[in-house]
């Protein structure tokens, strides 16, 4: 999975008002979303869903689809919160691919799913940039929706009950609680058949995991924090 620390406590940022929002989205049939990828035993799980929210904001920006590297950021991003296989935080990915102008390619920097020394020379290679990222407000599912009808979305969840690690199909509806403890992408959302409104998340435990890697999580339910807290702690880079 890859523990998430303890939340730090943001600045409120400037959230993007859409006013207006499709019923349906999803960012894999716009191709904004690269092939689901397997973390393994390293739990870095926030760098995964960073460079899946930071691979949509390219590929819209540019219309270039580039698989991203995990492992400069396992390797790289150590001087703050983040600690590779020991756990992270999307926000604090976000911060150091800006500051470090950028982050490199899946192929030239590949994943090896162990805590590795930074490589200066594949680093200083950027590939994608980004300028920054906004937080969505917290606990408010329409404030997350109106940030996915735009982007797909670093979410974090509570992925610790039996009920989200057996997921195989359908939309999950629960038992979990709200103790985050992983980092996933939101990368659409939409309605079931029977009416159930769901997201569309992306994981990083391979594609024999889920519907080929994704889960369909039930959406707009009563609790505001979202089913598995979904809603609590949302971000996207910006470019």
């Amino acid at each position: 999975m890859g523990s998430l620390p303890s939340k730090l406590s943001y600045d409120k940022r400037n959230y993007e008002n859409v006013s207006a929002v499709p019923a349906s989205m999803d960012w894999r049939k716009k191709g904004a979303v690269t092939g689901i990828k397997d973390q393994g035993q390293c739990g870095c799980c926030w760098a995964f869903s960073a460079v899946a929210a930071m691979e949509g904001i390219h590929q819209l920006k540019t219309g270039k689809l580039i698989s991203l590297s995990e492992q400069e950021l396992v390797d790289c991003d150590t001087a703050g919160e983040d600690e590779g296989c020991n756990g992270g935080l999307m926000d604090d990915a976000f911060t150091f691919i800006i500051n470090n102008n950028g982050l490199t390619t899946e192929a030239n920097y590949p994943y090896q799913a162990v805590d590795g020394t930074c490589n200066s020379n594949k680093e200083a290679n950027h590939a994608a940039k980004i300028t920054g990222y906004e937080d969505v407000p917290a606990n408010n599912e329409a404030a997350l929706l109106k940030a996915v009808a735009n982007q797909p979305v670093s979410v974090a969840i509570d992925a610790s009950g039996n009920g989200f690690q057996f997921y195989s199909s359908g939309v999950f509806a629960g038992d979990c609680g709200t103790e985050l403890d992983h980092g996933v992408t939101a990368v659409g959302y939409g309605t079931s058949s029977d009416g159930t409104k769901y997201w569309l998340v992306k994981n990083s435990w391979g594609t024999g995991w889920g519907e080929k890697g994704y889960i369909l999580m039930q959406r707009d339910i009563e609790a505001k924090e979202g089913l598995c807290g979904i809603a609590m702690q949302a971000s996207y880079p910006t470019s």
